[in-house]
């Protein structure tokens, strides 16, 4: 099993309204679509890095909106939509559904143009579908490793996350710098060098995720 994160940027004809808001003067330049509903009457979440304002005036887009929810956070806005229908063009509905991979969220709509996603499936079905999407869209191979149904390896194991909680209150990450590995190496109870080595696991971990939501 594979997993594979695409970039794809489809021509205005093939965009998703939305999507078209993002691309034009609109202030929201990023959407995430975290949850969607098998269901006909396409319920959805979304993510938007705009203030509530700005997310509605974008979500004036969609002739398909039945009811929608808005709840703003810290960084942007989250949109619960119920739609009567996707509003994505039948060619690109067709070839997903037609395909034999499964797509994680989040689906990422960018200001630049492209959606970013990812596909997992058999070596053959994502090759498959690459060759599909491709007549669609400019498709960019992003990414690939190998799928794991266990937790994703850029994620903290709890020790991990201990040495990192530890280094933020020694102050290991002040700058200037006032505390060392050797004091959390003392608070966890372990060698210098096993703090050393839960430091820069735990460090590539959260440096890798934060490149790959980027």
């Amino acid at each position: 099993m594979k997993r594979i994160r695409f970039s794809a940027a489809y021509p205005e004809r093939l965009r998703h309204p939305l999507h078209d808001v993002i691309v034009g003067d609109s202030p929201v330049r990023r959407a995430e679509l975290l949850m969607w509903s098998p269901t006909a009457d396409a319920t959805t979440l979304l993510w938007f890095d705009g203030d509530r304002d700005a997310t509605a005036a974008a979500l004036d887009a969609l002739d398909s909106l039945v009811a929608s929810s808005l709840l703003s956070d810290a960084d942007g806005t989250y949109a619960f939509l119920r739609q009567d229908a996707y509003e994505f063009p039948a060619a690109l509905l067709d070839t997903v559904a037609a395909s034999r991979v499964i797509f994680l969220p989040p689906v990422v709509f960018r200001e630049p143009g492209d959606v970013r996603f990812e596909a997992v499936g058999a070596t053959a079905a994502l090759s498959e579908f690459h060759d599909d999407l491709g007549t669609l869209a400019d498709l960019t191979i992003e990414r690939v490793h190998e799928f794991e149904r266990r937790p994703s390896p850029s994620r903290l194991t709890d020790r991990q996350r201990a040495a990192l909680e530890t280094a933020v209150s020694t102050g290991y990450y002040e700058v200037p710098r006032e505390g060392t590995v050797a004091d959390v190496a003392a608070a966890l109870d372990c060698a210098t060098s096993t703090a050393g080595e839960l430091l820069r696991k735990a460090e590539a971990a959260v440096v890798e995720r934060a490149v790959e939501s980027a």
